[in-house]
């Protein structure tokens, strides 16, 4: 079986970060979500991924690379543009071949991995299965109707008018069988070929499609809120591990991960919490459900439940909550006034806040 990862998106929902760095590279518990995308295929047993790639295919070859470090050969699918999910399919054809596929969208999260809906796509039959789960608001998704056995009786992409409460998530169990149907589609009112549209082509001729209710932490990591809450989720299963430098002045309370290269002084660092690879931690606290990249300084710092791209500079600023810093942002203290700070900084930005 292959795998088709999608990593060509915009990402509009996050910007001003996608405007330079590929949603997919955004880090969540100290990697990028494209990494834990890719390692969890790895753990399912996928050798074998066609990515999907846009405008920023060089920054996401550069940091995939071969895919040798996730176990498995990784081959770079071109989308002149976001033209839908059944158009990447569309592209993928000569790479699928007529194999059976897991597609995967980039900026999802499954924490509990995808192996049971893989063993029961396996053994099951079904020309298709999707992984659905229970949401509040189903009108943002793509809704999915289900009869008592399972099967999959009609499709909606983002109605007005739910008629289900199951949204479909971003993994997707095809066989062969999807190829005719991503060319039986026309565009949708959005000028894309909607995946919704070509599984309902295969329902509406009879083809047993399935839905898979995911009872596990599912997260779609297109705001800030949701790489906040993903952050914090994925963060409370790591375990202690330094490989830094710690000085005797400095406490680690808790699971803390100190990255090799990476140095605290005089500083208290509560998990579970993240220290990247050659960033500096001065006179600063760090509290629980935060990620700092590599090559990061901080001095005099408070920050807390937040994400620090890579070479981040905070200075002074002690009450730093529920943010994300984009890469090379700068955050440091000015002489007046006290307030918690709440930052959405693009890369290469700075920011200027009270004392």
């Amino acid at each position: 079986m292959k795998a088709l990862v999608l990593a060509g998106g915009a990402g509009t929902r996050l910007r001003p970060f996608s405007h330079s760095t590929p949603k997919q590279l955004v880090p969540v518990a100290g990697k990028p979500v494209l990494f834990h995308v890719l390692e969890t295929l790895a753990r399912a047993g996928i050798t074998e991924t066609g990515v999907v790639v846009g405008g920023a295919a060089e920054q996401v070859r550069a940091a995939v690379g071969d895919g040798s470090r996730f176990g498995m050969d990784v081959s770079y699918l071109p989308q002149d543009a976001p033209r839908g999910l059944a158009h990447a399919v569309l592209i993928a054809r000569a790479f699928l071949a007529d194999d059976d596929f897991v597609m995967f969208l980039g900026d999802n999260i499954f924490a509990d991995g995808i192996e049971e809906p893989l063993d029961r796509f396996r053994t099951g039959g079904a020309a298709a299965q999707l992984v659905v789960r229970k949401v509040a608001d189903p009108s943002q998704c793509g809704v999915a109707e289900i009869d008592a056995e399972g099967r999959v009786t009609a499709l909606q992409e983002k109605p007005e008018r739910p008629r289900s409460d199951l949204a479909v998530t971003g993994v997707y169990f095809f066989t062969p069988r999807i190829h005719e149907a991503v060319r039986g589609i026309e565009p949708s009112r959005r000028g894309e070929l909607e995946i919704t549209d070509a599984v309902q082509w295969l329902v509406s001729r009879g083809a047993d499609v399935r839905a898979h209710l995911c009872s596990g932490y599912w997260a779609d990591t297109g705001t800030l809120g949701d790489l906040l809450e993903c952050n914090k989720v994925l963060l409370e299963g790591i375990s202690p591990d330094n490989r830094g430098t710690v000085d005797a002045a400095s406490v680690l309370s808790g699971p803390v991960v100190v990255a090799a290269g990476a140095r605290v002084t005089r500083s208290l660092i509560t998990g579970p919490a993240v220290i990247g690879a050659r960033t500096v931690v001065e006179d600063s606290d760090i509290g629980p459900f935060t990620s700092i990249g590599e090559g990061c300084r901080l001095q005099g710092a408070g920050v807390e439940n937040s994400i620090l791209l890579d070479q981040v500079s905070v200075q002074g600023v002690r009450r730093i909550s529920g943010s994300i810093i984009g890469r090379a942002g700068d955050v440091r203290q000015t002489p007046d006034g006290s307030a918690v700070h709440r930052l959405l900084v693009g890369d290469d930005s700075r920011i200027d806040v009270p004392a």
